[in-house]
């Protein structure tokens, strides 16, 4: 079943990436419209749009899609469930492409609460208590975003039409709504705390979620509604709040030790960097970044799996010393995605980290959001280094390793994804982003983060190796850095606080609830009960009075 599914998606994706070829090359823009039915002068709408982001971004979903099932094959042999596993992997990808594809903002919301409903599933695929919580935080989070986008649709509805190009006449509410939707989904602050908990969701789904499906839905709605970012208060909001995730997630990324954790960190500075270059202005450069991103993420968490997986489950990455040992193909594939993350030149990332960096000089606003900025930046250098340092130098060597662990369906799908990486950061920055003018940074900017560079790898060295820096021994500070900036526990603080404050009951109150609620309803059913065990002892006096009626009036 799941090589059959694998090589379906992976030939869907080929066709999908002929439409883009045709859609790029010859500027064509493929619309199938069908008219629903017509409600207060609204004209309700399905229909799809295949333009060359829709046709690039959904052979991306596609493909990764196709690996990560035939990955599974091999990941969840002996799960008793991985039937369920795969329907529901394929419920979450048919959930995504209704979102890619549907420029209806009515439709869309089939997609959008598709994913946050079908993400729950898969987070408590394991039935613990931890994926439980895991679960419960995803979706709540998620639905603060579901909230937004249906109060943005009123506002649509009240437009008269649904279609995503009628953007330029709403309100500037309906603006907010679309932007918090899009922080929620993508898990920027103040909404970051599902993010990590969504690692208790099996290896292969983290690796579909956090390359190209829940995590990028927020990113790619906001490329799509590029227009609101031409106001300079949205655009300095995203961009305030982007770079607070990034350093925010840099920071717990490098204190980490769990593997997945790290990774989920990795992935929403990531995500932040794309918000960055959205509120820029430059929608083509983040939707580069965002097609990069989801090939060497999704290959960075499939090797993950496999070193978790030969490791009987750890996933600490201090027991990894031996990984390298073992698997150097495989130590290989991880270090190439590891490298990409980090924008080492001429893999992957580079190309549109590269950009991204250098078009934020150029429209950098202060010192203050410049220094954030490159902070993040160091803050990705480090904690890829320490992944890197710890996998092939420092880590323990560990016995757990067994060589039949590295079958031919874990192994395939990576090198599949390690080819289209080396070939697809300069394939498509060729071809999206031809005509890049000449880029110049100043002498300041270059002299500023070189000296910046050298004094965060001075507090690094006297970190890691000595370990005599006072910030961590704090309690307090120690926590603030481990825990998200509190996030985590603000998330769950607001539903477990939040009814003592806004349901306080009277004693009234408790009167009416008991004489409309519980209490009304025993009375109701025991009065019932009395009726039908009279009726049980009557039933034959009944049926001779019903007869005797009806020869009463059948004479008359």
């Amino acid at each position: 079943m799941f090589i059959k599914w694998s090589l379906m998606l992976i030939f869907m994706s080929m066709l999908f990436m002929f439409c883009f070829l045709s859609s790029f090359f010859y500027k064509n823009l493929l619309l199938i419209e069908y008219f629903m039915t017509s409600f207060l002068n609204t004209d309700v709408k399905f229909y799809f749009m295949f333009d060359w982001i829709s046709n690039l971004f959904t052979f991306t979903v596609l493909f990764i899609s196709g690996m990560v099932i035939w990955y599974s094959n091999g990941y969840m042999l002996h799960d008793k469930n991985k039937v369920y596993f795969c329907v529901v992997v394929l419920l979450f990808v048919l959930s995504m492409i209704l979102l890619i594809l549907m420029p209806n903002i009515f439709m869309l919301i089939l997609g959008w609460d598709g994913l946050g409903l079908v993400s729950y599933c898969l987070v408590i695929f394991y039935q613990s208590s931890n994926s439980y919580n895991s679960g419960m935080i995803t979706v709540i989070s998620n639905r603060v975003g579901d909230v937004m986008m249906i109060m943005s649709l009123l506002f649509f509805f009240n437009f008269g039409s649904f279609d995503i190009s009628s953007i330029y006449g709403l309100e500037t509410v309906c603006f907010l709504f679309i932007i918090i939707a899009g922080l929620t989904k993508s898990a920027q602050i103040p909404f970051s705390a599902w993010l990590p908990a969504a690692m208790a969701a099996p290896t292969p789904v983290s690796s579909l979620v956090h390359s190209s499906t829940l995590v990028t839905a927020g990113v790619y709605i906001l490329i799509r509604f590029h227009f609101i970012f031409e106001n300079e208060t949205f655009s300095m909001f995203l961009m305030k709040i982007s770079l607070l995730t990034m350093l925010m997630s840099g920071m717990n990324a490098y204190l980490e030790v769990d593997l997945k954790k790290i990774i989920a960190f990795s992935t929403l500075s990531q995500l932040s960097m794309m918000m960055l270059t959205i509120s820029l202005g430059m929608k083509e450069i983040a939707f580069f970044h965002l097609i990069l991103h989801a090939i060497f993420k999704s290959m960075l968490f499939l090797c993950a799996g496999l070193a978790i997986h030969t490791l009987n489950g750890y996933q600490d990455i201090r027991m990894l010393g031996n990984f390298f040992n073992c698997s150097p193909l495989i130590s290989s594939c991880m270090m190439i995605s590891v490298l990409s993350l980090m924008g080492f030149p001429f893999i992957g990332g580079f190309y549109s980290k590269d950009l991204v960096v250098e078009f934020f000089f150029l429209n950098s606003v202060n010192v203050l959001i410049i220094l954030m900025f490159l902070l993040g930046l160091t803050f990705t250098f480090l904690y890829c280094m320490r992944l890197i340092y710890f996998m092939t130098l420092k880590g323990t060597f560990s016995f757990n390793f067994y060589q039949n662990s590295f079958e031919k369906d874990l192994i395939m799908p990576i090198f599949l994804l390690t080819f289209m990486l080396l070939i697809s950061g300069n394939f498509f920055f060729w071809l999206i982003l031809p005509s890049m003018k000449i880029l110049f940074i100043g002498k300041i900017h270059k002299i500023f983060s070189l000296t910046l560079f050298m004094v965060i790898i001075y507090f690094w060295v006297k970190l890691f190796f000595y370990k005599k820096m006072t910030l961590l021994k704090s309690k307090k500070s120690s926590d603030f850095l481990y825990k998200m900036w509190f996030m985590s526990s603000l998330s769950s603080l607001i539903f477990l606080k939040g009814g003592n404050l806004f349901m306080k009951m009277t004693m009234m109150d408790w009167k009416w609830m008991e004489l409309i609620g519980p209490k009304e309803i025993k009375t109701s059913l025991s009065k019932s009960s009395l009726f039908f065990l009279w009726a049980n002892y009557t039933s034959f006096t009944k049926l001779l009075m019903m007869i005797t009626m009806m020869l009463f009036l059948t004479l008359l």
